[in-house]
């Protein structure tokens, strides 16, 4: 079992969703967030004043998955997510100690799904 944590475009977000639909990834939860990275933000003005931006908007999406699916999950974000720009996001791959399934108490791939 893995947990896939992935930061992507927010206008990117509806692509991902399709991907991941069609890849048969269903499962999934999105949080907004703000963070840099490569991208390294932006200068901007306000009412005569400078200043830089460098925490931009991003959308977190976590998505638990057993092994078999690791790899189709994987290639279904990157399919939704790239664009070619710098910023197009990052996916982070950690290993999934356990999962229960709160209403059944299911453990394991079974609680996954």
């Amino acid at each position: 079992m893995k947990l896939i944590i992935a930061y992507i475009q927010p206008h990117r977000l509806d692509e991902v969703k399709k991907s991941l639909n069609e890849a048969g990834v269903g499962k999934m939860s999105v949080t907004n967030s703000l963070g840099c990275g490569a991208q390294k933000g932006y200068h901007e003005s306000y009412r005569g004043v400078q200043f830089d931006v460098n925490l931009l908007k991003k959308v977190r999406i976590e998505i638990a998955v057993n092994d078999d699916f690791l790899d189709k999950t994987i290639d279904a974000l990157i399919a939704g997510a790239r664009t070619g720009e710098i910023g197009d996001g990052k996916i982070f791959v950690v290993e999934l100690a356990d999962c229960i399934r709160v209403r059944t108490g299911e453990k394991g791939n079974e609680a996954i799904g």
